[in-house]
């Protein structure tokens, strides 16, 4: 009959010592809430925004007036501010292009220029677009400070 084995019992041995770990970081002081530090509004409304509202933030400038009145007009979509705050602009800035477009082609000699001047607000419109679906804030000149100034944004 076979023994059975004895179980394998380690010697015991000292733990090794542990050894003092080095300084190498100097401590760190406390650092002051300035306002360059402070959170503005458009950063949370950037850092809020979802691939969703970027998309509609981008649909808003690309098919401008269409795209932001039935944004505005849908209760979930309204109520988030980067998705409002495109839409108003994008909505703005695509009436003013419009009207200004259809006065300029009254003018006989400028008229004619009005089809290059659109396909050239569009590409205009479609690099905000793409700002926006980048999740960054769009600054429009004249529009964007309207917007404020009006409250919708």
């Amino acid at each position: 009959m076979p023994e059975p084995e004895a179980p394998l019992v380690e010697p015991e041995s000292d733990p090794p010592a542990e050894e003092p770990i080095p300084e190498v970081l100097p401590v760190a002081e406390p650092v002051a809430a300035t306002p360059t530090t402070a959170l503005t509004l458009e950063a949370a409304r950037v850092e809020d925004a979802t691939g969703d509202d970027k998309l509609w933030a981008l649909l808003s400038y690309i098919i401008t007036p269409i795209v932001p009145i039935v944004v505005l007009l849908m209760e979930e979509k309204k109520t988030r501010p980067f998705i409002k705050a495109h839409a108003y602009q994008s909505l703005v800035a695509g009436v003013a292009a419009v009207v200004v477009l259809m006065l300029l082609g009254l003018i006989p000699i400028i008229g004619c220029l009005t089809p290059f001047l659109a396909f050239a607000f569009w590409v205009l419109m479609i690099y905000w677009g793409v700002q926006a679906y980048g999740g960054k804030t769009v600054r429009i000149p004249v529009v964007t400070d309207f917007v404020k100034k009006q409250g919708w944004a």
